[in-house]
């Protein structure tokens, strides 16, 4: 099943639940979707949903932050939970071992020995861990490899 559908099948199910919470978030992300569709005047790919799905999360992590510096427990509390059901659409994230061990064979496959390589390192890195590692963390990891 296409990741929209899935999406669509989620909105049906909380309508039918009455899960007035899930339905408004679920309805904002296919409003994200058909927007970014509209933009690119095509249908998009799953990993493409997924883009735009992570875009939203990101967005939710950065106002969880900025509500809980302003001292607005309440409001960062919502946006967890609405970051809670984003997460359920996205893939799995990699554990920081996976991502090392990525890491790791990359540098061997590309003979990179200095930070000078760091670029070459990060952008076959992150085509393989593509939606599924934050780049700052793969930046760090990439770092203290290259480094040693």
């Amino acid at each position: 099943m296409k990741l929209l559908e899935k999406l669509q099948q989620e909105m049906k199910t909380a309508l039918k639940n009455r899960d007035k919470d899930r339905l408004s978030v679920i309805r904002m992300l296919i409003s994200e979707v058909k927007k970014a569709q509209i933009d690119a005047k095509r249908d998009l790919s799953d990993e493409e949903i997924i883009s735009v799905l992570q875009k939203y999360a990101k967005q939710r992590k950065e106002a969880i932050k900025q509500y809980r510096d302003a001292g607005r427990e309440d409001l960062a509390e919502k946006e967890e939970k609405e970051l809670e059901i984003v997460s359920e659409f996205l893939p799995q994230p990699l554990s920081q071992e996976e991502i090392e061990k990525i890491v790791s064979d990359t540098i061997k496959e590309l003979n990179a020995t200095s930070m000078k390589d760091m670029g070459k390192v990060m952008k076959a890195v992150m085509e393989k861990v593509k939606g599924r590692a934050d780049g700052s963390i793969v930046s760090s990891i990439v770092k203290s490899k290259l480094s040693q």
